[in-house]
């Protein structure tokens, strides 16, 4: 064999072992990155089933008035969609007539076989549940399209092994990162002042409405007993966790007053006042102030419908010692569970995080990254996309509420007064969260009676220690709630005679 041929052979088998080789440390590699999570030549590898299961759930198709989850029971390993309430069949299309309108939460929901002219399925039927008079009753469904206008913008995939630890890297359980949005958040909106504040984070508003009750109750020197306990008190009418929350817990250290106007005149300088200022109040909307003053008296300030979806926000800024915010009011979603407190006061944000610890130990780090991918959302483009979405969603309830109660005498609606926005830059009219009703009658001594006469199930106004000539109406719910409202209250109107049976 000549010498050329040599040379060629043994370059030939050079080639082929250095190929092998590449080849064999390739899929080596790729079998190694692959496991470990990591995106080859563009593809997803872990993520990809759970993606597809995520995809699936949403693509079903439930008529517009229901949807699928992934957590929902499944039939045959497939997503089924669970149906809003007077909606049953299993794509959500069969609407049973005699359903109330849900306009408060104020109900139970009932699994009940129902036979429909196709089909043998189950629906939802609303139920009056007086003992749980405040839950699910400001679902705030209305912003549910907004984000399937959003899929992938605020869609999250999250790791098997993601934040396992109780804690963060720097020993705490708040995420910094969670922490700086909010912070972005409130300077965008101008509806509150975050400088020199500390962050407390809780399940919703709800578990920091009695962490601060708590911090703000015990004594400077932080021992466990006091000379007499803290009286807690709100201006009627008022959101009734508040009341419920205080005697539930039945702290030696606080105890519910009620009406915070009977202190007003109060001369006692040595007992300890906490006065709850819901701003927009529920029910009513109205954008309340603190009725008490002293070196004695300690405000939290409740601002969950602080936002351009319900109300004007004016300038300046709240620059307030403790508020409360929630995300349920804000995006929409009450699910999750997640609030935050901004706190003036070192002491009381120290006595705000033991209280956190002891209790739950901070909120799940899956919510906060949640709640970190919606505000990412929220924020892009300066917050306006979001809260335009949901100021022209309320208005237009309120134009249709409006409509129709101006048809009537029997009833009447609260008077907010409107006001300059600072940022939408322009004068708004209010779009309250909840519709305050008043059976003008002197006989319709009980207007919740009334609204249920006309299968619509409100909240009394004795929930909120008002007369019960008051109902309160959810108008934050789901379009399903608020068309069977709005038909429901026109047939109500209509028996007053000179109004069209039809809108």
């Amino acid at each position: 064999m000549s010498e050329t041929k040599k040379d060629t052979s043994i370059k030939f088998v050079q080639c082929v072992a250095s190929c092998s080789i590449a080849l064999n440390l390739f899929l080596a590699l790729n079998l190694y990155l692959g496991s470990s999570g990591k995106v080859i030549n563009n593809q997803l590898s872990w993520s990809r089933l759970a993606a597809e299961e995520a995809e699936l759930a949403a693509s079903m198709d439930c008529s517009g008035h229901g949807r699928a989850y992934l957590d929902g029971f499944p039939i045959d390993g497939k997503p089924v969609c669970e149906c809003n309430l007077c909606y049953g069949g299993p794509d959500c299309s069969e609407f049973s007539p005699d359903c109330p309108a849900n306009a408060s939460g104020y109900i139970s929901v009932a699994r009940v076989k129902v036979k429909f002219p196709t089909i043998n399925t189950y629906i939802y039927t609303c139920q009056q549940r007086p003992d749980n008079a405040f839950f699910s009753s400001g679902d705030p469904l209305f912003l549910e399209q907004f984000w399937r206008e959003h899929a992938a913008d605020s869609g999250i995939l999250v790791a098997g092994w993601h934040r396992m630890s109780y804690s963060f890297s720097d020993q705490t359980y708040i995420s910094q990162q969670l922490d700086a949005h909010i912070r972005k958040l409130h300077n965008v909106v101008g509806n509150a002042v975050t400088d020199g504040k500390f962050l407390v984070f809780g399940a919703g508003s709800t578990q920091l409405l009695y962490a601060a009750v708590h911090a703000l109750s015990l004594p400077p020197d932080n021992t466990s007993s006091s000379s007499s306990p803290a009286q807690v008190v709100a201006s009627i009418p008022y959101y009734a966790l508040y009341e419920m929350q205080t005697d539930f817990f039945d702290s030696r250290e606080s105890n519910f007053q009620g009406d915070a106007a009977i202190l007003i005149n109060n001369s006692d300088v040595t007992t300890n006042i906490i006065e709850f200022v819901t701003s927009p109040n529920n029910p009513d909307g109205q954008l309340n102030k603190p009725l008490l003053k002293g070196s004695n008296v300690k405000t939290i300030y409740d601002r969950a419908y602080f936002w351009p979806h319900f109300t004007a926000i004016p300038n300046p800024p709240a620059h307030e010692d403790l508020t409360i915010f929630t995300i349920s009011k804000l995006t929409g979603h009450a699910g999750s569970r997640f609030g935050w407190a901004l706190i003036k006061d070192e002491r009381v944000y120290e006595r705000m995080t033991r209280y956190m610890q002891l209790n739950s130990m901070g909120v799940s780090r899956d919510t906060q990254l949640r709640a970190l991918k919606l505000l990412k959302v929220v924020l892009d483009g300066g917050g306006r996309e979001i809260f335009k979405f949901g100021y022209e969603k309320m208005k237009k309830r309120w134009e249709r509420l409006t409509n129709t109660l101006s048809l009537s005498n029997r009833f009447s609606l609260q008077k907010v007064s409107s006001q300059d926005c600072a940022f939408f830059r322009t004068p708004r009219e209010p779009t309250p969260a909840y519709a305050w009703v008043k059976c003008e009658r002197e006989d319709d001594e009980d207007c919740f009676e009334v609204m249920k006469s006309a299968n619509i199930i409100g909240r009394a106004g004795a929930v909120f220690r008002a007369d019960n000539h008051y109902v309160r109406l959810s108008l934050i719910r789901g379009d399903d709630d608020f068309d069977i409202l709005i038909n429901n209250l026109h047939k109500l109107v209509s028996e007053e005679g000179g109004v069209s049976e039809t809108m």
